[in-house]
């Protein structure tokens, strides 16, 4: 499944005022959880997740920090599946996946 980029809000570069961070961070784990209902993800077991991160543009980017934008993500996959994200088996794809417009993470999802 495909889900939207993580914004650079996200971003634990990001300089904002933690109000404006906690907006960006429910905007984005709301418009996941739309996403994830609509690809018919439903309550789990377990979960085993593969994330591959593509980008919206070739710029450089540091996965570390996509990995923690990224975690809003996570948190709405958790929601969905009903299963606590400390329980996650996480693995990422080696670099980031080519280039899409508007970039987006795709998502395995294994019970």
């Amino acid at each position: 499944m495909r889900l939207p980029y993580p914004p650079a809000k996200l971003s634990p570069n990001a300089r904002l005022h933690w109000r404006a961070k906690a907006k960006a961070v429910k905007s984005y784990r709301a418009e996941c959880g739309f996403e994830l209902l609509a690809q018919g993800v439903n309550r789990m077991p377990s979960v085993s997740l593969k994330l591959t991160f593509c980008p919206p543009d070739r710029r450089r980017r540091d996965r570390d920090n996509a990995i923690h934008a990224f975690k809003a993500g996570q948190d709405a996959i958790a929601d969905i599946t009903g299963i606590d994200d400390s329980q996650f088996q996480v693995t990422y794809a080696p670099g980031f996946g080519e280039p899409v417009p508007g970039g987006q993470v795709i998502v395995e999802i294994e019970p």
